[in-house]
């Protein structure tokens, strides 16, 4: 598991079997968002105190590349098919694209808007983000880099952490202004339900086997929802500890991580594990 340390500058190897951090990678400028490609055999960090992306070999852990992208990124998606990979420039209001096959900055895509995050649709095929300003998710065909449909999403406040569950094409979207968690169904573009979850919601995380959505916020609140076809549900929430909005989840040992920036004075990965 590969996690952003933004206070210290650096990337965060965790072993998830032998449940030990195994190294730092340094000289990623206030690391903020990460995403790994096991078939590039690459880790994606964007490093918003240096506004590019920073390319990491997966076995070395050594940086292979510096990318410009914009002038705050921060989420990110890959599209397979197209080799691009998406990211998110919040203040700058784009998507910057990139090639994965030469590190290289193809395309900047308008949003109209302060951007949240941003997901790709295995179904579609397509990238979807969170135009938090505007209140709307919108979604842009990769194949052309141009935005093909804007969904306005009623009820919503600052809509930033979103998440795409394929089987049932179902859109989970985390609204920070209004502490909200909407479900879009994607193929009516209709918003089916919504719940309240902690202050500030930020990054989701689910567990497909399970059905369990998790949904971290800046106050340290984790809200579990239950995902069975279209119905959602609440089953729980419990703080976690400070600042507890990041939650990644590893699918076989149904464990959920969630570090956090200084319990008790230092950083800490808290973890959790389902009651099967």
């Amino acid at each position: 598991m590969f996690i952003a340390h933004l206070g210290d500058s650096v990337v965060t190897v965790f072993d998830t079997q032998q449940q030990k951090v195994v190294a730092d990678i340094p000289d990623v400028n206030q690391a903020h968002g990460v995403l790994a490609i096991p078939e590039l055999g690459r880790i994606y960090a964007s490093a918003t105190g240096t506004n590019e992306v920073v390319v990491i070999d997966a076995k070395t852990f050594k940086i292979t590349a510096r990318i410009p992208a914009g002038g705050y990124p921060d989420g990110m998606a890959y599209a397979p098919e197209v080799h691009k990979l998406y990211v998110s420039d919040e203040r700058g209001g784009t998507d910057t694209v990139i090639d994965v096959r030469s590190n290289m900055p193809v395309a900047t895509i308008p949003l109209g808007g302060e951007v949240g995050n941003t997901q790709y649709d295995p179904v579609s095929k397509h990238i979807f983000a969170n135009v938090q300003s505007r209140r709307q998710l919108i979604e842009i065909d990769p194949t052309t880099d141009e935005v093909v449909a804007r969904t306005d999403l009623p009820g919503a406040k600052g809509n930033h952490g979103l998440y795409i569950d394929a089987p049932t094409h179902l859109a989970f979207i985390a609204c920070e202004g209004n502490h909200k968690l909407l479900v879009l169904d994607l193929s009516s573009r209709q918003i089916l339900s919504a719940f309240d979850v902690g202050n500030v919601p930020d990054v989701l995380a689910y567990d497909a086997s399970l059905g369990w959505l998790y949904v971290a916020s800046e106050v340290g609140e984790v809200t579990l929802l239950k995902v069975q076809e279209h119905a959602v549900s609440l089953l729980g929430s419990a703080w976690l500890g400070p600042n507890a909005h990041v939650v990644a989840v590893d699918p076989e040992s149904h464990r959920a991580y969630f570090p956090l920036k200084s319990l008790e004075g230092k950083p800490m990965l808290r973890i959790t594990q389902a009651k099967l």
